[in-house]
């Protein structure tokens, strides 16, 4: 059972949340341009006010707090998307433009394969064989290990090899993503 305190915290909460809550999901909106994360932003505002109720609302000017936060989360999400944009360029730019005769059958062989593999054996083995990333870079790029990198590798070309066959599994999967750019495909 909440104590007096907590119940009278929780009103106030919830009061500054109704009275603020489009406010905030409308500057969500102006500064990110993304009508459909608005609401996700402004929520999880609210959510770290919560969390930090007591102090919000002893501060001078609370929905100044709340602007606040709301615009640090909206750069962190334009940062990330940002980020995002540069890592997909610089994979196109490296990429040759033109190929002739792409073993279409097999590009898609490969992407299921890799859809039936856990997420990260797949990150692992197109990370270094569609990206050809080194296994430190790919270590850094999934925030694990250089031995998690090798053995989920190692383990995820051993199942596409068996999904695949034996017949130079790595040369058919390294081959299908680099012709057709394609990095396994998107969970959907």
């Amino acid at each position: 059972m909440g104590t007096v305190v907590d119940d009278a915290a929780s009103v106030e909460f919830h009061a500054f949340f109704e009275r603020h809550y489009a406010e905030l999901s409308r500057l969500a909106a102006l500064l990110t341009g993304e009508a459909d994360a608005a609401d996700d932003l402004a929520a999880d505002a609210l959510l770290a006010l919560w969390h930090r109720w007591d102090r919000v609302r002893a501060a001078d000017h609370p929905v100044a707090y709340a602007r606040g936060v709301v615009a640090n989360l909206a750069r962190t999400r334009i940062r990330s998307a940002v980020r995002e944009r540069r890592r997909v360029a610089l994979f196109w730019s490296q990429r040759e433009e033109k190929v002739e005769n792409p073993d279409v059958a097999g590009a898609v062989d490969v992407r299921e394969a890799l859809r039936r593999l856990p997420f990260r054996k797949r990150a692992c083995v197109v990370l270094r064989h569609a990206f050809d990333l080194s296994e430190k870079d790919t270590a850094l790029a999934l925030g694990v290990s250089v031995g998690t990198v090798k053995s989920q590798t190692s383990k995820g070309m051993a199942e596409l090899q068996r999904l695949l066959g034996p017949q130079n599994a790595p040369l058919r999967v390294h081959a299908a993503m680099a012709r057709t750019g394609d990095a396994g495909g998107r969970d959907r």
